[in-house]
């Protein structure tokens, strides 16, 4: 079995207990995350009709949740949700709680949408588990519309010449784990995650490829002492 395909395995195995592992490790900062990072990417963007918003790496859909409830907020009509997932296991959750949303079983690097078909593409805590990086980004490139926005959410490699980077650092590779493990019966899925943390990209490189396919940044925050970092770019065009 290859690397993604393994991933994938470990997501299906703990899908079920996907969400409440989330609330109780992030001490349910992750939703506060997610609600701003809707806010924000909607801020950047002044229609108030929008034909489809693409969540990719949708896990158990709470991402496509928030982004129709703050839609609804601000008056946004968007006419299509779409949640895009490697992960049969994670889907069938989302089906149960968002049944109105439409799914696509597909890997983030091979979205069968068409080209221009969305106005917003995001990603939450699903980039660094891509093996093939650059080639999602290109698709995300791809199907958004010129002027669209790419919402990344994502734990980036940090650089742990700080105390709290250490006692992060900590949290994440002895307390995570155990608590992780006890929760889903599957303690080797959360000694990846911090794992994957650390060979995955510093803030400064993401950033970086982001812009070498052609998006252009808007707005990059950090959120509870740098554990996570917002990403927000437009497509634009290519430098040649």
């Amino acid at each position: 079995m290859d690397k993604q395909k393994k991933i994938v395995s470990m997501f299906d195995d703990i899908a079920k207990s996907y969400d409440l592992a989330n609330r109780v490790l992030s001490f349910g900062s992750d939703i506060a995350w997610r609600k701003r990072a809707c806010e924000r990417a909607f801020g950047l963007y002044d229609k108030k009709d929008i034909y489809q918003i693409v969540d990719v790496a949708c896990g158990t859909g709470d991402m496509l949740g928030f982004w129709q409830k703050i839609a609804q907020k601000r008056g946004i009509d968007v006419k299509s949700f779409t949640g895009v997932d490697p992960s049969l296991g994670m889907l069938e959750v989302a089906k149960e709680k968002f049944p109105q949303f439409n799914y696509i079983e597909a890997y983030a690097q091979d979205i069968p949408l068409d080209d221009s078909s969305c106005e917003f593409v995001s990603i939450t805590y699903g980039i660094r588990n891509v093996v093939e990086r650059k080639k999602a980004i290109e698709e995300f490139y791809r199907i958004l519309k010129p002027e669209g926005i790419l919402v990344i959410l994502e734990f980036t490699k940090r650089e742990k010449s700080t105390l709290m980077d250490r006692m992060v650092e900590l949290y994440m590779k002895k307390i995570l784990p155990a608590v992780g493990g006890m929760v889903s019966g599957n303690r080797d899925a959360y000694e990846y995650l911090p794992n994957s943390i650390d060979a995955f990209l510093t803030t400064e490189q993401l950033i970086r490829e982001l812009q070498e396919s052609g998006f252009k940044m808007e707005n990059v925050a950090s959120f509870s002492f740098g554990i996570s970092t917002l990403f927000i770019a437009r497509k634009v065009g290519k430098v040649c």
